[in-house]
């Protein structure tokens, strides 16, 4: 006796919610050369979004108000150069042969013990800075609309749900309609600044809050700067999760693409990085000269609404 099986309309979106589910698999580990359809300038601009955070402008602007001018640029200027240096051969194996930072730990000889820690690393970087931009946004909430910091919380943290469920596919095109607008946004402040006048001398004659520890050591309190922007240094684990997408080059045309992509979204990153604590960096003296409360002047949006 042959059993007939019908294909009922649950088991036709069963199946194909299973079939998209096992292409959107390659968000995590290695990626295999059928999921690298996207691109070169999709994938580069997907990365490249990941660093749109505003932590970085309230960090530029935390060290600035503590150590100074002088001792904040140094140590962003530097530890950015270190960044650099050590997110391009990392940008580039795992580009090449689509891992993610785990499996490239790895194979670089740190066995199992070594990608878990590695993956504890870059989990704790990542809930952390997700915890800080939620609540930065939360007070940006409450500064523009009045909306309670505890809805803030709640809805900075589930509207992130939607957009990341379908991985790489969802977030890429995401970021494709967005990216745009961000740019505008961002860059529109400093474009009115030009207009007014930049004022870099107060800037640059800010000796920050912690003058009498300066003092005593100055290598300290670079070292102390520095600490805090090395930080950052986890966040090639996030660039090389959207690198993996980058499709192999094909011709020598491909290859100066794949090249450029990889650049700018690895460890190119830390140089958008560096301009936007930068940006912090100045804004910070700018709210403080306009009357904004000490506690206050670390705030991204008091920054750019000043």
């Amino acid at each position: 006796m042959v059993a007939t099986f019908t294909a009922t309309s649950e088991k036709r979106q069963y199946n194909r919610w299973v079939a998209d589910e096992t292409m959107e698999d390659f968000a995590l580990r290695f990626t295999a050369r059928r999921a690298r359809k996207w691109s070169y300038g999709r994938v580069a601009n997907t990365a490249i979004g990941s660093i749109s955070f505003l932590a970085l402008e309230a960090i530029g602007g935390a060290i600035t108000l503590a150590y100074g001018f002088d001792i904040a640029v140094t140590a962003i200027m530097l530890v950015g150069l270190i960044l650099f240096l050590t997110g391009l051969p990392i940008s580039y194996y795992a580009a090449k042969h689509g891992v993610d930072i785990d499996l490239l730990t790895r194979g670089a000889g740190f066995g199992y013990i070594g990608s878990t820690i590695t993956s504890l690393i870059y989990a704790s970087f990542t809930f952390i800075f997700f915890a800080l931009e939620a609540a930065i946004m939360a007070l940006a909430m409450e500064f523009c609309f009045g909306l309670p910091l505890v809805l803030g919380y709640l809805v900075s943290a589930l509207v992130v749900i939607p957009m990341v469920a379908k991985g790489f596919s969802k977030i890429s095109a995401f970021q494709t309609w967005t990216q745009p607008l961000w740019v505008i946004l961002h860059i529109t402040p400093f474009i009115l600044l030009a207009f007014v006048g930049f004022e870099f001398e107060n800037w640059i004659q800010f000796s920050g809050t912690e003058t009498e520890l300066k003092q005593r050591s100055t290598i300290l309190m670079l070292g102390a700067a520095a600490g805090v922007v090395f930080s950052l240094i986890a966040q090639i684990g996030e660039q090389v999760d959207f690198l993996r997408f980058l499709p192999e080059p094909k011709t020598q045309a491909d290859r100066r693409k794949w090249w450029a992509a990889l650049i700018v979204a690895g460890p190119g990153w830390s140089i958008l990085g560096v301009l936007k604590m930068l940006a912090g960096s100045y804004l910070v003296t700018l709210a403080l000269r306009f009357d904004v409360p000490l506690a206050d002047a670390t705030d991204p949006t008091r920054m750019y609404y000043t």
